[in-house]
């Protein structure tokens, strides 16, 4: 039967896994394949596994418990090995791999920054910066029917646009780094021009948040920080 799987942990890791269910329903029962310095954290693998808002709960209910009690290597939702015995060959043949990321998340914390701004700022901005957007801007409007200077016009403002975002994301980003271990950039979102996360340690959380706080002051009104966290380290597994 196929093995879903939650969290690898090492050997020594507390697993305290009573009165928590697994996914699926009705309720896997959670159980442990162990090797001489891992252990994974696994249940059996509905047939009919989707992502449903009960079984994502189910899921990380299981990985919080686990990183209350010391480093947890988060799988992600729907991760399914054919069995039991493969996924113990799995653990020896990663060992390793596996026991070093634990080494480096032991004792922090995943935080997930999604940063947008004001598009009519932004435009607003581009405009007074740019010479070249100006005259096209004003060729435009004096005459409607300058198509290639409407998609010149465009194109410009495209790249404009992007360019600062660029610049800006890197500079929060560099500058929220200083408080983490590790930093993990993520494809931007339909409305965040900037989607990072931080490995943070456990004893820095709350500096960290203040960081963030910081930082939506100094850039203002005009931007958005939605910071969310902490989180099971999914972005350094």
């Amino acid at each position: 039967m196929p093995t879903y799987i939650y969290a690898i942990t090492d050997s020594g890791h507390p697993l305290r896994l009573d009165g928590i269910d697994g996914i699926g329903d009705p309720a896997a029962q959670l159980r442990t394949i162990r090797t001489k310095e891992l252990s994974a954290v696994v249940s059996d693998a509905p047939a009919d596994l989707r992502a449903k808002r009960r079984d994502l709960v189910a899921h990380q209910a299981v990985q919080e418990r686990l990183l209350a009690d010391g480093a947890a290597l988060p799988m992600r939702f729907g991760l399914v090995g054919p069995d039991d015995d493969q996924v113990a060959a799995a653990l020896e043949e990663q060992r390793d791999s596996y026991t070093a990321r634990l080494e480096e998340i032991d004792g922090c914390l995943e935080f997930n920054l999604k940063v947008a701004r004001d598009e009519d700022d932004l435009l607003r901005e581009v405009m007074k910066e740019s010479a070249e957007v100006r005259r096209l801007n004003e060729r435009t409007r004096d005459n409607p029917a300058a198509h290639d200077d409407k998609m010149a016009l465009g194109e410009l403002v495209s790249q404009e646009v992007q360019a600062r975002q660029d610049r800006v994301g890197k500079d929060i980003a560099a500058r929220l780094t200083k408080g983490a271990v590790r930093t993990a950039v993520a494809e931007p979102t339909k409305s965040h021009f900037l989607n990072v996360s931080f490995l943070v340690r456990r004893a820095e959380a709350a500096a960290f948040s203040e960081a963030v706080h910081a930082e939506a002051e100094r850039l203002g009104d005009t931007y958005t920080l939605n910071l969310h966290g902490p989180l099971p380290p999914y972005s350094f597994v």
